[in-house]
Formats: structure tokens, sequence, C-alpha cells
């Protein structure tokens, strides 16, 4: 760690920025997805929970793509690490970009555009747990697939700084989980119930 606070200027605004949108975009769509989960004015407003969780979705696409551009601003205005700009560096980076796409792809298909957007909490609920790949080999899939490509990249532009803010992205993504998955379980276990109760 001490390696890579020698190569990175905290105080730079980019990086900032960066450190922000990182840590941002999960508050906001567990602050969003709960106030939707509790209130329904969201399913209201659009006039169906679906048109309301695409919406979200939308804004969940744009944030992310604004945290990926501040990110490689980030990695550009700072130095590069002769020891990690070589070939076996370069080739390692790129595999992990593969698995991190694969990872968040499959993740996406898998659960379609309302179970990757939190449609849970607007009461659009799956049938059962997704079990197939790539949920099959690991949970959170797509945030360990994310934080591959952040990591990917990094390698890729030989960066202590977009090393050091994959870390940041690997921290977040774990609150995030520490956070979501309890209540995610409660939605599910309270349709349980109800199934039961009907049956």
């Amino acid at each position: 760690m001490t390696w890579l606070l020698g190569y990175v200027d905290p105080s730079d605004s980019s990086f900032l920025v960066a450190v922000l949108t990182i840590a941002f975009n999960p508050l906001y769509w567990n602050v969003v997805a709960r106030w939707e989960h509790r209130t329904r004015k969201l399913s209201r407003a659009f006039g169906s929970p679906h048109l309301a969780c695409y919406a979200l979705g939308g804004s969940i696409v744009l944030l992310n793509l604004l945290r990926s551009y501040c990110f490689m601003q980030a990695m550009l205005r700072q130095p590069r690490a002769e020891g990690l700009d070589h070939p076996t560096a370069y080739g390692l980076g790129l595999a992990l970009l593969g698995v991190g796409i694969v990872f968040a792809l499959s993740s996406c298909f898998a659960l379609g555009f309302t179970g990757t957007f939190l449609g849970d909490y607007f009461g659009i609920l799956k049938e059962a747990r997704v079990t197939t790949f790539p949920f099959n080999i690991l949970d959170n899939p797509m945030y360990w697939g994310s934080t591959a490509n952040y990591l990917g990249c990094a390698i890729v532009h030989a960066s202590p700084t977009g090393l050091l803010l994959t870390v940041v992205v690997a921290l977040t993504y774990v609150v995030a989980v520490l956070y979501e998955e309890p209540f995610t379980t409660e939605i599910y276990r309270q349709k349980a119930c109800r199934q039961r109760r009907r049956s």
C-alpha cells in the first residue's frame, strides 16, 4: 500500500471526484430503492412498477458510465508505474477485463433488466433465487465482475491510482452487499410467508 501511495496524489481533484462517484452510486441506488419499497412513490409517479424500475435502471447505467469516466480521468492524470508497464501485466489486465465482462454481462442475462436493477424492491419478484451461471460460481458476480473490470483497466494502464481506486470500488461493494443482502432476503421471506398463507 505504501508503494501505491508514492504514485498517488489523493488531493488531486480528479482522484477526489472518482472516489465520490464510486461511493455515491451504491448509496444512490440503495436509498432510492428502499424509499420505493417503503412508499411506492416512483411506481405511482411512472404509473407502473416496471416503468419505475426501468427509470431507476437507466439512471444507474448513466451514473456507472460517469463513474467509469471519472475513474479513467483520475488514472490518466497521475503517474504510471514502470513495474506494471510490461507485457505480462498487460496480458493479466486484459484477462481480468475479459473475466469481468463475462461475469457482469452473464449476470444481467441471468437476472433480466428488472432483476439486475432492484426490481424486487419494486415488487417485481422472481419465482426463485437465480442459481444458474454465474451465480453457481460466486455470490454477487456483477459486483465482482465490475471490480475485475476496474482492476484489469488499472493494470492495463499501469496505474497505481487505478489500483487504489479499485480497492475503493471493492470496499464499496462489500458495504453494499452487507446492506442489500439482508433486506433482499427479507423481501423474499415475506413473499414465501404470503404464499404459504394462501396455500
